[in-house]
């Protein structure tokens, strides 16, 4: 009858070089899977030590073409409210924008703000977005002071108005910038859902 202490002994080893082998990874990638990454795949969390007035969140997609529509709109507003403090990102939460189409794309429609991947949707789910494109404001504590629409073009899937006649966002950026603090406003944004992971 064969020895078992020889064959246990081996089964440890091979046990042990296994949970090795499994956790490594885990832990070379874990502070990544906490939050959005740019796009030499450095970990930022944008919503950590805020020094403006105001973090903006613009989710976007490379493919999405209501997204793509509102670009010069998203480049207005990153031109006037920057200089009042407010830090813009456009975030990327789709798995399939990879950074070399993230480039791409923010050559073509020519965007100022600075680009982040969000696959884990970790930033999708502290702003509450559902669609692309969708606008979120953090204040400078982290209180989320705006998620939805950046304005009303949109009426539903498939039906646009000529131009918009409310601006959600801006109203919320110029009361930022005056001094006043909105929280808790919400409105419902039009676009590409962000698929569940």
């Amino acid at each position: 009858m064969p020895n078992r202490g020889w064959f246990w002994n081996i089964a440890h080893v091979v046990t042990l070089l296994l949970a090795v082998l499994c956790l490594a990874p885990v832990s070379v990638f874990a502070d990544k899977a906490q939050t959005a990454v740019d796009l030499s795949g450095t970990a930022i969390d944008p919503l950590t030590d805020i020094t403006n007035k105001a973090v903006v969140l613009i989710f976007v997609s490379s493919e999405c073409p209501i997204s793509n529509r509102y670009a010069p709109e998203i480049r207005r507003l990153h031109e006037r409210f920057s200089a009042d403090g407010m830090k813009f990102w456009l975030v990327y939460p789709n798995a399939d924008d990879s950074p070399p189409a993230i480039r791409q794309h923010t050559n073509d429609y020519k965007f100022a703000c600075a680009p982040l991947r969000d696959p884990a949707h970790l930033l999708v789910k502290r702003a509450k977005a559902t669609v692309t494109p969708e606008a979120a404001v953090f204040l400078s504590d982290g209180r989320l002071a705006y998620h939805g629409r950046i304005d009303n073009r949109n009426v539903s899937f498939g039906k646009e108005r000529p131009e918009a006649t409310q601006h959600d966002l801006q109203d919320v950026l110029e009361a930022i910038a005056s001094g006043k603090q909105p929280t808790g406003v919400s409105t419902r944004a039009i676009g590409c859902y962000i698929a569940e992971r």
